[in-house]
């Protein structure tokens, strides 16, 4: 299932790991991993955000992906089933009017 990963990294823990040089190994890695379709990076509520789509094949995945981000960055993480324009068409196609 497509899903959407929303990571929102701590300031202080983002800081001291770009300090490392963890923080692009992190996200570097984790892309790979996942074979992200698309990722984009952004500031929220004054925190580094990442948006990460990718394929979720099994969700007993969900706790390697998120690990590495809850212990180097202090993150929250938030998962959220999504769907690209032509799946949204199939869905929508499939409710028959009352």
């Amino acid at each position: 299932m497509r899903m959407l990963l929303k990571i929102t990294m701590d300031t202080s823990a983002s800081n001291e790991a770009i300090r490392q040089g963890k923080l692009l190994n992190t996200l570097e890695s984790t892309l790979r991993e996942l074979d992200a379709e698309a990722a984009y990076f952004t500031v929220e509520d004054g925190c580094r955000t990442g948006y990460i789509f990718f394929d979720l094949a099994d969700p007993s995945q969900m706790p390697k992906i998120s690990e590495p981000f809850f212990m180097g960055l202090d993150a929250r993480i938030h998962y959220s089933p999504v769907m690209n324009p032509e799946e949204l068409r199939k869905g929508i196609s499939a409710i028959t009017p009352s």
